[in-house]
C-alpha cells in the first residue's frame, strides 16, 4: 500500500490507528478546507491540500504551519478545547501517530464535545434561548476586551484594506447574476457599499482612533460556537488570512447576528447584539453594522454560488445550492435597505417595567435598547456588575448620562435604527432636550410611560437581583415626588402602559 490522501482518510476512520480508545463509530465531517474525525473523546482536524488564494494549504509545510497557528490562536480563546498538533507518519506499510516513518500529514487534536452542543445544533433542536444569547454577548465582549491590538492590526481598519475583500466579492459573483441573484439586487447592494465607504470616512477613522480594529475571530457563526460544560466556547478562529481576522469588532458581531437572521431568528440576534453593545458600551460601533451584516451574508451567498460550477455536485444539490445562495443574496440586499430611524423614550419610576417593555419592544422592532444604568456606569468607568457610589448619582453625572443618551439616540436613529432610551425621563427638561434634538435632526420620536401600583413597584424592586440597576425600594417615594408630569405638548407623543397587563398584547398593537 502506498500513501495517498484517500488511503489515509480511510485509515483514520478505523480505531486501531489511534493511541487511545475510540468510542462508537468514527465520524468524518468535511468542509471545503478540512477533514474532521470524531473519535469519541477526541477530534482530529486535518487541512486539505487546497489553494483558494485567500487560503493556501497546498504544501505539507504550510499545513503544519497553519495547524500550529490554529492551535495558538484558539488556545488563547477557548478553555481546554485545543490540545496540540500531532504528526501522522507512514512507514511504508501503515500509518501511525508514533512518528515511525515519513511524516505525511499534521492534525490539530481537540477535545470532542457533543455535536448537538454547537449553537447551530441547539437552534435546530429548539433549545437555543435568549438567555444563551445574553451569555454569548458577554462572552464575545470579554473576548474583544482582551483581543490583541497594535499599529499593524489597526492599519487593517483603513478603507482601502476593508473594501479590498468586499470589492472582490462583487467581482467573483457577477457571473451568478440571473442564476442566483438579480441584476437589480447586485447593483443596489454594490452601490450601497460604495456609498457607505465614500460617505462615512469619518466613522471609519473614529473606529481606528477608538482602537476597535483588533485580532478578532473572523468566522463567528453558530457552527463555530458551542456550549460546553456550561461555558460558551468560540472556536475555529480564522488562522489562514490576516485581513479576515484583523477586523472591526463589529465584523465579528455581524457574523453571529447575520447567521441568526438567516435562520429566521432575528429576536435572538437582537438579544445578542444588545447585550454585546451594553457590555462594551460600543453603541457607536452600530454605525458600521449594516455594512458588515451585508458583507457576511454576501460571502455566504458567494461560497454557496461556487457549488453551481462544481462538476462533482449533482443537479439536485445544485438546485438546492442555488436557492440557498439566492436567499443569502436577498438578505445581503435587505441589509442595505435602511429603514427610517426613530427614538423612543421610556419613562416611569424604578420597578415600573420600563426595561421589560423596552426589551420586548427591541426584540419585536429589532431595536437598540440603551439603558441609562449602563450608560452611567460606562461614563463612571464602573463595571456593570458593581454598585456605584454616591458620586455616580450626583446631579452632574445624571446630566451627563442623559446628554449621552440623547447623543446616542439621535446619532443611531439618523442611521436607520429604532433606538429605545431606557431611563426614567422624569424631568421635563430631559424629555424636551431629546424632543428638540429629534426635531432638529428630522427623526420621529415617542414616549412610552410605564405605570404600576406602588405596592407592585416595591415588590418588584425587593425581588430584583442580578441586574445592573442600583435602584432600591426605599427610593420610590422620593422618585415619585420628583417626577414631573407631562406637558400638554408632550402628551401628543405619550403612550401610557399598565405593566401589570399583558405586555405582548399591548406591544403588538403599538
Amino acid at each position: 500500500m502506498s500513501h495517498t490522501i484517500e488511503t489515509l482518510i480511510a485509515t483514520l476512520q478505523t480505531p486501531d490507528i489511534y493511541p487511545h480508545e475510540v468510542t462508537g463509530e468514527i465520524s468524518l465531517v468535511q468542509t471545503h478546507v478540512s477533514y474532521v474525525f470524531l473519535t469519541g473523546d477526541y477530534a482530529y482536524k486535518l487541512k486539505k491540500a487546497v489553494n483558494f488564494g485567500f487560503l493556501d494549504f497546498s504544501t505539507l509545510e504550510k499545513r503544519k504551519h497553519f495547524c500550529e497557528a490554529e492551535l495558538a490562536l484558539n488556545r488563547a480563546l477557548t478553555k481546554n478545547l485545543y490540545l496540540g498538533v500531532v504528526a501522522i507518519a507512514y512507514d511504508g506499510e501503515k500509518y501511525n501517530f508514533d512518528g515511525v516513518g515519513e511524516i505525511v500529514e499534521y492534525a490539530v487534536k481537540m477535545r470532542q464535545f457533543p455535536q448537538e452542543n454547537l449553537l447551530s445544533g441547539m437552534f435546530s433542536d429548539g433549545k437555543l434561548t435568549e438567555a444563551h444569547m445574553v451569555q454569548l454577548g458577554k462572552a464575545v465582549a470579554d473576548f474583544h476586551a482582551t483581543a490583541t491590538i497594535n499599529d499593524y492590526i489597526l492599519s487593517f481598519g483603513e478603507i482601502p484594506k476593508i473594501r479590498q475583500a468586499i470589492d472582490e466579492n462583487y467581482q467573483q459573483t457577477s457571473g451568478y447574476i440571473g442564476r442566483a441573484q438579480t441584476q437589480a439586487h447586485y447593483e443596489q447592494t454594490k452601490n450601497f457599499t460604495d456609498n457607505f465607504f465614500s460617505s462615512r470616512e469619518d466613522i471609519f477613522a473614529s473606529r481606528r482612533a477608538q482602537q476597535k480594529i483588533k485580532e478578532c475571530h473572523g468566522d463567528l457563526h453558530l457552527r463555530n460556537i458551542c456550549l460546553w460544560k456550561d461555558d460558551i466556547q468560540l472556536f475555529d478562529r480564522i488562522e489562514f488570512n490576516e485581513p479576515f481576522r484583523f477586523v472591526d469588532t463589529m465584523y465579528d458581531v455581524a457574523f453571529a447576528v447575520m447567521d441568526l437572521d438567516a435562520r429566521g431568528a432575528s429576536a435572538l440576534g437582537n438579544a445578542f447584539l444588545n447585550t454585546y453593545a451594553e457590555q462594551t458600551g460600543d453603541w457607536e460601533g452600530l454605525q458600521v453594522l449594516p455594512l458588515y451584516l451585508s458583507r457576511q451574508a454576501y460571502v455566504r451567498a458567494k461560497v454557496t454560488s461556487f457549488l453551481l460550477d462544481d462538476n462533482a455536485i449533482d443537479a439536485a444539490a445544485k438546485q438546492e445550492a442555488a436557492k440557498t445562495a439566492a436567499d443569502y443574496y436577498t438578505l445581503a440586499w435587505r441589509y442595505t435597505q435602511l429603514p427610517k430611524g426613530k427614538v423612543v423614550m421610556m419613562s416611569g419610576l424604578s420597578g415600573s417595567g420600563k426595561s421589560t417593555v423596552a426589551s420586548r419592544c427591541a426584540r419585536i422592532w429589532n431595536g437598540i435598547q440603551i439603558r441609562s444604568d449602563a450608560v452611567r456606569k460606562h461614563l463612571a468607568s464602573v463595571p456593570l456588575d458593581e454598585k456605584g457610589d454616591d458620586a455616580m448619582y450626583s446631579p452632574e453625572m445624571t446630566e451627563k448620562t442623559y446628554e449621552r443618551l440623547q447623543e446616542l439616540g439621535v446619532m443611531l436613529a439618523k442611521q436607520g435604527f429604532t433606538v429605545i432610551l431606557d431611563a426614567k425621563f422624569d424631568r421635563i427638561v430631559q424629555r424636551k432636550n431629546v424632543i428638540d434634538a429629534c426635531k432638529d435632526a428630522g427623526v420621529p420620536f415617542q414616549i412610552l410611560y410605564c405605570q404600576a401600583p406602588m405596592t407592585v413597584l416595591e415588590q418588584r424592586l425587593h425581588e430584583r437581583s442580578g441586574d445592573i440597576s442600583d435602584a432600591t425600594a426605599d427610593l420610590l417615594q422620593a422618585q415619585s415626588e420628583k417626577m414631573e408630569g407631562f406637558t400638554d405638548n408632550e402628551s401628543l407623543w405619550v403612550r401610557s402602559i399598565d405593566t401589570t397587563q399583558n405586555l405582548n398584547a399591548i406591544i403588538s398593537y403599538m
